[in-house]
């Protein structure tokens, strides 16, 4: 049962996750979880290692979304003191597996479909196959955005980090990935774990769409992600989608648990009307070094691909 009921998103970081994620979470019959970071390790434990390796001292070694999404639906509420409920209920649990505690989630929110937006799932595909292991009728969809202008996003995301860092010398940002998302390489490589493992899966099991067009057409990629799930379609539930703000992980959170998405979306979550622009690639490479820098082969590589998902 728990098998569908769940909507895994696959894209690299600035990849238009946290809206696009939170948009279909507002759907009536879905919940849009935070970052959960879940499908990493098989325990509890294992997992919160591997998290507290990535942050600075003085922080819980929890994720921010995992804290935010405990608080919310055990105390209806995100603040400081559910927060901190949050991390000693984790803490009496660490033995559990990662899938049992997204099961005791998605028991949570029934009889909601769950959404799930980590970026570092795409990292190894090991952690796309640990997902899919898990919840092997889920929902997959492979949400893909302009590697230049992902790339610019990136570097905006790192200036803007480096300078909280600087304020307020505390890491207020914290990522599980490390910093060379940024490269072209790491889209690519994630973009390709993404293609090789669900190209694997039952037909129908995976969605592909442009970020870009479902932000500049909500209306009718809306409809379109709600008729392969499944689930309504009509225009009022299709305007529910198009309110991103009204999600309860759609603004900064409490101390210590600030994250959970996208900082830039959290500050202004409303979606915004208008075509996104895309890029000129052949411009970038042929302009930008991207062959100097990256190389022969490897361009060859990224060209097929982005023209695969069509990027030109």
């Amino acid at each position: 049962m728990a098998d569908k009921r769940l909507l895994i998103i696959l894209s690299p970081p600035r990849g238009f996750t946290s809206v696009v994620s939170t948009m279909i979470g507002q759907h009536p019959d879905l919940y849009g979880f935070p970052e959960l970071n879940l499908f990493f390790r098989d325990t509890i434990e294992e997992t919160m290692y591997l998290h507290v390796k990535s942050r600075k001292e003085g922080l819980f070694p929890y994720p921010d979304g995992l804290l935010r999404t405990l608080a919310q639906l055990h105390d209806g509420v995100q603040t400081t003191w559910t927060i901190y409920k949050a991390v000693t209920w984790l803490e009496k649990r660490l033995h559990w597996t990662t899938k049992k505690l997204y099961d005791y989630l998605l028991d949570l929110i029934h009889p909601k479909i769950g959404v799930e937006k980590t970026p570092g799932t795409a990292t190894k595909i090991a952690n796309i196959e640990r997902a899919h292991l898990y919840y092997p009728q889920a929902h997959f969809l492979h949400l893909t955005r302009h590697p230049i202008s992902a790339k610019r996003s990136m570097e905006e995301f790192y200036e803007e980090k480096r300078k909280l860092e600087e304020k307020s010398k505390v890491d207020t940002v914290s990522q599980v990935l490390p910093l060379e998302i940024v490269d072209t390489r790491m889209w690519y490589h994630m973009h390709r774990n993404i293609y090789n493992y669900t190209d694997t899966m039952a037909l129908g099991q995976c969605m592909r769409v442009k970020g870009e067009d479902l932000l500049s057409e909500p209306d009718l990629y809306l409809k379109q992600v709600a008729e392969w799930l499944g689930v309504r379609s009509d225009p009022e539930a299709v305007e529910a989608m198009k309110h991103p703000e009204t999600s309860p992980y759609a603004k900064v959170g409490p101390f210590p648990a600030w994250a959970g998405n996208d900082g830039k979306f959290m500050r202004d979550p409303k979606l915004r009307p208008g075509r996104i622009k895309e890029p000129s690639l052949k411009g970038e490479i042929e302009h930008g070094n991207m062959r100097g820098v990256l190389g022969e082969d490897f361009m060859a590589r990224f060209s097929t691909l982005t023209r695969k998902m069509g990027y030109c």
